[in-house]
This record gives C-alpha cells, sequence and structure tokens, in this order.
C-alpha cells in the first residue's frame, strides 16, 4: 500500500470548514452549490502541480471574500498555517463589507498581484480557469448566461480575464494550468464575440 502523499485529515478538515462556510450559497444564475467551485479549484491545484498547502487554499480561496472578512482570515491562519492563509489573501480581492464596485476592486487586485508570491498564482490560476469554464459553459447552454446575475458584463469580464492572464504568464510562465486558461479565455472571446 501506497503512502498518502498529504495528510488526510488536514485535508479533510480544510474540506469540512469550506464546506460548512460556503453551504448557503449557490453559483451565480445556477442552483449548483457553491462548494463545487472550491473543490474544483483544490482539484485543479492538484493536477496542476499543487502541494498540499496550495490545494488547502484552494479549497479556501474565497472564504475571506464571501464568509466573514478578517476573522475568517485569522480562522485559516490559526487551522492550516501561515503559508496557507498568505495564500488565500493572495486570491482575495477584498476582505470589507460591502464590497467596493467591481471595476475598481479587480483593478487593485490585479495590482496587488504584480507583486504577490508565487506560490498563490498556481490557485489564482487555478481560479481563474474554473470561473472561465463555467462561464462558457454557462454561456453556451441552450438557455444562455444571465448576465443580471453578475457584477459585470461580458466586456468587463474578458477585460479581467485578458488582463490576469496576462499577468500569469509574465509571473509563473506557461504552465499547464495557465496554458488551459488561456485556451479557456480564447473561447470565451470566440463564443462572446459571436453572441455580440
Amino acid at each position: 500500500m501506497v503512502a498518502p502523499c498529504y495528510d488526510v485529515e488536514r485535508y479533510g478538515r480544510a474540506l469540512e470548514f469550506a464546506a460548512r462556510l460556503h453551504v448557503t450559497q449557490v453559483r451565480k444564475g445556477t442552483s449548483i452549490p457553491y462548494i463545487s467551485h472550491p473543490l474544483t479549484v483544490s482539484s485543479l491545484v492538484w493536477e496542476g502541480g499543487g502541494d498540499e498547502d496550495q490545494a488547502i487554499a484552494g479549497l479556501l480561496h474565497d472564504a475571506v471574500e464571501d464568509q466573514g472578512g478578517r476573522a475568517t482570515a485569522m480562522q485559516i491562519k490559526q487551522l492550516f498555517g501561515e503559508r496557507v492563509a498568505a495564500i488565500v489573501e493572495v486570491c482575495t480581492d477584498t476582505d470589507v463589507t460591502p464590497k467596493p464596485a467591481w471595476r475598481a476592486r479587480k483593478e487593485t487586485h490585479l495590482a496587488r498581484l504584480q507583486t504577490a508570491r508565487e506560490d498563490a498564482l498556481i490557485v489564482v490560476a487555478a481560479d481563474k480557469l474554473h470561473n472561465a469554464t463555467a462561464t462558457f459553459a454557462d454561456v453556451t447552454s441552450p438557455s444562455g448566461l444571465n448576465w443580471s446575475c453578475f457584477n459585470a458584463g461580458p466586456d468587463d469580464a474578458l477585460w479581467f480575464y485578458d488582463a490576469t492572464l496576462c499577468l500569469l504568464r509574465r509571473r509563473i510562465g506557461s504552465s499547464p494550468l495557465v496554458r488551459r486558461l488561456g485556451q479557456a479565455v480564447a473561447e470565451l472571446h470566440r463564443v462572446l464575440l459571436a453572441t455580440t
């Protein structure tokens, strides 16, 4: 029997923590439980070569932003350590409520990513990859995507994906996750330009 390459109990605690935090949320414009997103991000991090801390941060990457702000950040640090908390902080575009306006928030976040720790950027790439593929699936579904559920329209969404992709290519190169993100963003451009 091969020994696990991660701490099953620690990862399980992070999974339970994330599931409890997001239990009342659904993905915007759908009835899909929100926890599907952190689960997918964590999986993409593992598949993209990330380690246990990065995969746990993938589970928790939206926790501070969506579920409790600084108090949740402190819990993450206590429960999962300094490195996980630092990666989650990089992924967080705001920890205040109400959130600042969408465009200003994203511009500030992109500016912070310019100098962010590289081990966090794999989680950022996984997050954006899943968001882009989910958006593509929604846009190409028979009912289409109801953009009114979102804080940004198609043009703003494409701007943010393009800017993030450019930054990730510059900072961490053409990793498999970044290549997949590039393909997903190209597909979004294709389908959104065809519908406008």
